[in-house]
């Protein structure tokens, strides 16, 4: 197959919502119909010690939560379906920012019952600054929830986008009779004893006035004509080019615990999605068709296999072709690597891949080289952009629990702060290290990962701080003189740039007035 085909047949998304929308329950039946799982775990169960295959880290388990984006691939009717399933809780909303650099199309999941909530706004607002195209799935029908046309009108007043149902439901909760396909023009019906085996219910009704429909759904036939003709007049007709430029997103209904309404969202989601699309650089634009291979790492996962202590550096491959054992370019160190064993994901089960082409992740090796944003090429100089660290708004002072541990805890925090998980500052006046997260639940799981992935404890004490912000200046004397002045609240990063730890709004704002030459960055990517 040539490189242009391989290309076409790729899809890669995320599948993004608020906390408990049902997204790991989505992603598992997505991949149940993929072929990639055969029986799917349920997450909340503690009766199925198996849970989500999404969520690997014991943590995630144990609190029933996604803490990492996991990235699967399966192949579905000749597609190669590539899935990140990302956190959903707002503590781990970077990790699911720097994800949505690495995908073409987004799946945002929508309670039926709570509709459109706090995290699925801003990651919204996400999707809108890069423009990409979304698809809806309205989850849950089987409980009651509020009336369709309501949720209709909340996405497009909350999210800021236009909408249009490709599916419309048939009454819900107890009541729920199934779902009229208006992009297949088919009745599914819904039948809820077996909620592990797929049925193939379908029902093809191209005119829905026809009697045939009151034999499958008696009394909400009227009501489902009803509902389909005011679809049709209120709402434009469905444009694939509109959607792919992010300006309509195709509404689907179902339950994914059931099984229900998910087929019908991944035959439209291979039939419209974009495949792989062109990425920015700080040089020029690349084109997934160019012959020779970029691509950047968007995530690093330390220890995906504790016995090993291994850490897993997440490529997203933008143009070219992967191959193993060839050597490329790390921009950052200016040094030529080979992988002799890159692996292809389906949650931590992992497989080493000869070939990998636009649109795929492949999980490179990592001893600690590579940090997240890095490029690889073949020998051209360019970075790409838009893959930022946040300023962290939570702080405390890391302490080592256990003195006879210490090596350990360096370790441990040197590599889940390359992995993106909250940021490192050392106080240049005492050399004393803090951490900083955007999310409360952040410190819990490092202390949490440290213990069990490293055998190091630590412990944290209270600092009051406001912001971080990282400065710049051009002007010497006037930086010499603030880091004089602010010594006692100026800190290296990671990466060894200064870092001004602002204690409260006031003296962020005093400082930007008074130093007027000096730039105050609120994301590390400057």
């Amino acid at each position: 197959m040539s490189l242009e085909q391989e290309i076409k047949r790729r899809r890669t998304f995320a599948i993004i919502s608020h906390p408990d929308a049902g997204k790991t329950t989505l992603t598992e039946k997505l991949l149940l119909f993929g072929g990639a799982i055969h029986v799917a775990g349920a997450v909340k169960s503690n009766k199925i010690k198996k849970g989500a295959t999404s969520d690997f880290m014991e943590i995630e388990r144990q609190r029933g939560i996604s803490v990492a984006t996991s990235v699967m691939g399966f192949e579905y009717n000749d597609i190669k379906v590539n899935i990140l399933d990302t956190p959903g809780h707002e503590d781990f909303q970077e990790d699911t920012f720097r994800t949505l650099t690495a995908v073409d199309s987004v799946i945002i999941v929508i309670d039926c019952a709570k509709g459109v909530e706090a995290q699925t706004r801003k990651l919204m607002n996400v999707c809108r600054m890069r423009n990409t195209p979304v698809i809806v799935f309205i989850n849950k029908l089987d409980r009651i929830g509020k009336d369709p046309f309501e949720l209709l009108d909340e996405i497009e007043e909350e999210l800021k986008i236009k909408t249009r149902p490709l599916s419309w439901p048939i009454s819900m909760g107890p009541s729920f009779k199934g779902v009229y396909n208006m992009y297949e023009r088919n009745l599914n019906l819904f039948f809820s004893e077996d909620k592990t085996v797929v049925t193939d219910d379908v029902v093809k009704i191209d005119d829905i006035s026809s009697p045939e429909l009151d034999t499958y759904v008696g009394d909400y036939a009227e009501k489902l004509r009803e509902d389909v003709e005011l679809v049709e007049g209120i709402y434009p007709e469905f444009d694939i080019d509109t959607y792919r430029r992010g300006e309509l997103a195709p509404v689907f209904f179902g339950s994914a615990l059931n099984n229900f309404g998910v087929k019908e969202l991944l035959n439209c989601f291979c039939d419209i999605a974009p495949y792989p699309q062109k990425t920015v650089t700080d040089a020029r634009e690349i084109d997934p068709f160019e012959e020779k291979l970029t691509g950047f790492i968007f995530k690093i996962h330390a220890n995906m296999d504790p016995n090993h202590r291994n850490r897993i550096a997440f490529l997203k491959i933008c143009s070219g072709t992967f191959e193993r054992n060839k050597p490329y370019f790390h921009v950052g160190s200016g040094k030529s690597l080979r992988f002799s064993s890159p692996n292809a994901f389906m949650a931590s089960k992992k497989e080493v891949v000869d070939f990998a082409y636009p649109g795929d992740i492949v999980g490179l090796h990592d001893t600690g080289n590579f940090k997240i944003g890095d490029t690889f090429t073949e020998g051209e100089k360019i970075n790409f952009k838009g893959i930022p660290s946040f300023s962290p708004e939570l702080f405390q002072y890391i302490e080592n629990a256990d003195p006879l541990k210490f090596k350990q805890l360096a370790k441990g925090v040197d590599q889940l702060m390359d992995e993106g998980v909250a940021q490192l500052f050392t106080l240049k006046m005492n050399g004393r290290k803090i951490i900083g997260c955007v999310g409360a639940l952040q410190f819990d799981v490092i202390q949490y990962r440290l213990e069990h992935e490293y055998t190091a404890k630590c412990r944290y004490e209270p600092i009051s701080l406001y912001k971080a912000c990282w400065i710049e200046s051009d002007n010497k004397e006037q930086l010499d003189d603030f880091m004089r002045r602010k010594y006692t609240h100026v800190a290296l990063d990671k990466h060894g740039r200064n870092v001004f730890l602002a204690d409260s709004p006031y003296s962020l704002q005093l400082a930007q007035e008074k130093f007027t030459d000096i730039k105050f960055h609120f994301t590390s990517e400057f």
